[in-house]
């Protein structure tokens, strides 16, 4: 994927997963009902800051808050930039 978009500092570009489509019975879910995806995969990664490395790398599958980055719509496709402080954890 050849993306132009590089974060500076502590921030993290995140290309969600996407929403499950059924139910683990088969019952297919509504766009208006489902939920919004709290795991992505990293696509890329800041320097950091003068006294913080960065922890997270390209390729990571993360997990983060519910409400946590700005939503950015690039070439049709749906990312998150946020601080690395708001993810949760490394997958």
């Amino acid at each position: 994927m050849a993306l132009n978009i590089q974060p500076l500092s502590d921030r993290v570009l995140i290309e969600p997963t996407a929403a499950e489509q059924k139910t683990a019975s088969g019952l297919y879910i509504p766009d208006t009902a489902k939920e919004k995806p709290q795991q992505g995969t990293v696509v890329a990664v800041g320097k950091g800051k003068k006294d913080h490395d960065m922890t997270v790398k390209v390729g990571d599958t993360v997990l983060y808050g519910k409400y946590s980055g700005t939503e950015l719509k690039v070439e049709g496709n749906d990312y998150l930039m946020m601080r690395e402080d708001d993810i949760l954890a490394i997958v």
